[in-house]
């Protein structure tokens, strides 16, 4: 892929992910929350216990839905990545015409072979 469109896709995708930064952290705190009240409420005995966990768990799980944008800031994060990758993955253009570009390989070659 072009580099030039690397970097469009990339900058927008960082910009998504940035306009959705905010619900990603409440995203995140939110399932952390269900996921510890949900553990709570599996491992107490009382039944007091039980309705204040449960209670929690359902109040924390239905913020982590109303955070669903944040699904998009996910998405932006991931494509970033992808396209980060990619960028590193591409070969480097090189001018053929000049005879001292690979220089140092080849005499590292060259010195192995000879020892």
């Amino acid at each position: 892929m072009n580099k030039f469109w690397l970097i469009v896709i990339g900058v927008a995708a960082a910009i998504l992910a940035l306009a959705n930064l905010g619900s990603l952290i409440a995203l995140s705190i939110s399932v952390a929350i269900t996921y510890y009240t949900a553990k709570w409420f599996f491992k107490t005995e009382s039944l007091f216990k039980k309705v204040v966990w449960g209670t929690i768990a359902a109040v924390a799980g239905l913020t982590a839905i109303a955070n669903v944008p944040a699904i998009l800031g996910v998405a932006a994060i991931y494509v970033v990545y992808v396209i980060y990758k990619k960028w590193q993955d591409a070969p480097e253009t090189t001018n053929s015409k000049d005879p001292f570009v690979n220089f140092e390989k080849q005499w590292e070659e060259l010195t192995k072979k000879s020892k």
